[in-house]
């Protein structure tokens, strides 16, 4: 049986206090823990496996059966887990480029919520059938699964060179899909709650649509005031001025839940609107609010990891195997199918989708939800989610790049934004973009000026085999090039669509085939 630590009081007994002794020894592991994440990125970045999967070894190393930290407490998890969540979506909200995502909301959002449906009546109805559990615990195991994560997903799908329209389409469905999630998880949690009755599926999912509604509404216009106010009483100090926007953005939350709407979906909104007005200090709103969701990463997967129970790993390992091959084979395929039907896309685009449905802290937080709400017989929920998360990370999480190149989808080139502090350049009103120009790029060959960028862009630099140069206008570029390109913000989008096009149709490539 686990104990639950807690600390000494001043006397020396057991209690709730917390002293100066306590502090130090806080600061001690929690600051050895934040270096040691630090440095397992880059073992993150060369073996492809999301960040995640290291954080909760170093929350297991430190548990029970590691070091010895005793920790037991699944309502403390579950509203720190809330607030790492938040704090998450923020992050991936200012982050999301809406030119990047626009053409991608619709089937997004069906996939959010339609797609949701189905992948929970399927995998309930294959855990009721192979398992034998009750429709009740299979149908909450299901919800709880039912969530893809944007921590995975925004860590792992930006290494990953993609068309824009299907990295869109996962990151604004890991961004839309919490709040429904959430909201069907507590529903049928309660429903386990002894003496209690369920309210009826239709009662329920009335409930899910005027709160993600309300959520919606509430999000984009604090996002848009917000965005009026900050650019209002922007002063020189970068550094306080992303703080108000991060603020700005956990206000929808708050906001959103005091009135019972969906605070996810709100703070996600809130901060995607946020992202894209242009707002002055963006390189530095940018690496502050990146900043902020690694320490809610890196502090809610350690605490997942001591929460978790390695002695209990073995009996939920094969329900856990044969509920996420169900998920796997079957619910993430048929909610894709389902939900993108309307839109007409490839099926490999559908086969991608299928594959990419990462699952990470999301579904590990939901699985507390039910021990909270003091539902019966559910204990085991939270090992099972834990074992289904890590193992079907570490199966689909590396294999990402490859099953893009086999489908035929993986982009020509890739961009990233540079979080970069630059005040010339925000006062300038210029932005930095990164573009790497892959193995099936026709930008290779090109001369530079022969790219045939608008007025007042340039390619600054130019990083080839680890030596970097000034490009000169005759310069040849070649595969496997970086190069750093200054655009003027007013202009950043025809920049892009440009490099698309040179990108598929080399140096002939015609302005309206952008």
């Amino acid at each position: 049986m686990r104990q639950t630590w807690m600390p000494p009081t001043a006397d020396g007994g057991a209690g709730t206090g917390f002293d100066l002794d306590d502090l130090t020894l806080a600061l001690l592991v929690g600051s050895i823990v934040l270096v040691v994440a630090v440095a397992a990125v880059r073992l993150s970045v060369r073996s492809g496996l999301p960040s995640l999967l290291i954080y909760l070894g170093i929350g297991l190393l430190l548990g029970e059966d590691g070091f010895g930290i005793l920790y037991d407490n699944e309502q403390l998890t579950q509203v720190l887990g809330y607030a790492a969540l938040v704090l998450i979506l923020v992050e991936g909200g200012l982050t999301t480029q809406w030119s990047g995502i626009r053409r991608s909301v619709a089937p997004a959002a069906v996939l959010a919520t339609v797609g949701v449906g189905v992948s929970v009546l399927v995998v309930g109805v294959a855990a009721h059938l192979l398992l034998g559990w009750a429709w009740q615990i299979a149908f909450l195991v299901a919800a709880v699964l039912a969530s893809t994560d944007a921590a995975a997903v925004f860590s792992v799908l930006r290494r990953v060179p993609l068309p824009r329209r299907i990295s869109g389409m996962l990151e604004a469905e890991s961004g839309f899909n919490d709040a429904p999630v959430v909201l069907l998880t507590t529903a049928l949690a309660a429903s386990l709650i002894p003496g209690a009755e369920p309210e009826p599926w239709w009662q329920v999912g009335v409930m899910a649509i005027l709160e993600l509604a309300a959520g919606s509404v509430i999000g984009l216009a604090i996002g848009w005031g917000g965005a009026r106010l900050l650019r209002g009483v922007a002063t020189g100090s970068s550094a306080l001025f992303a703080i108000g926007v991060v603020s700005v953005a956990v206000l929808a939350y708050a906001a959103a839940d005091v009135v019972h709407a969906s605070g996810f979906i709100a703070c996600y909104l809130a901060a995607l609107v946020l992202g894209n007005l242009r707002l002055p200090h963006r390189p530095a709103v940018l690496g502050f609010a990146t900043a902020v969701g690694w320490l809610a990463q890196i502090g809610l997967f350690v605490l997942l990891g001591l929460l978790a129970s390695p002695d209990g790993f073995s009996d939920v390992l094969v329900p856990a195997l044969v509920v996420g091959t169900a998920l796997l084979v079957l619910g993430r395929p048929l909610s894709v199918i389902v939900s993108c039907a309307p839109f007409r896309m490839p099926w490999r685009t559908q086969a991608f989708l299928s594959w990419a449905g990462l699952r990470g802290a999301v579904p590990v937080v939901l699985a507390t939800v039910p021990l909270t709400v003091g539902a019966s017989g559910v204990d085991w929920i939270f090992d099972l989610v834990f074992v289904l998360v890590v193992v079907f990370t570490i199966v689909q999480a590396p294999t990402l790049p490859w099953v893009a190149r086999r489908l035929g989808l993986d982009a020509a080139h890739h961009r990233v934004d540079l979080a970069v502090e630059a005040t010339p350049l925000s006062d300038l009103g210029a932005d930095l973009l990164e573009i790497d120009v892959g193995p099936g790029s026709r930008v290779a060959g090109v001369r530079v000026f022969e790219l045939r960028l608008p007025v007042g862009a340039n390619v600054a630099l130019v990083v080839r085999e680890g030596r970097s140069f000034v490009p000169r206008d005759t310069d040849v570029l070649r595969h496997g090039d970086q190069l750093l390109v200054v655009a003027p913000q007013a202009v950043r989008d025809v920049v892009e669509k440009r490099l698309r096009a040179v990108s598929r149709g080399g140096r002939l490539a015609d302005w309206s085939g952008a």
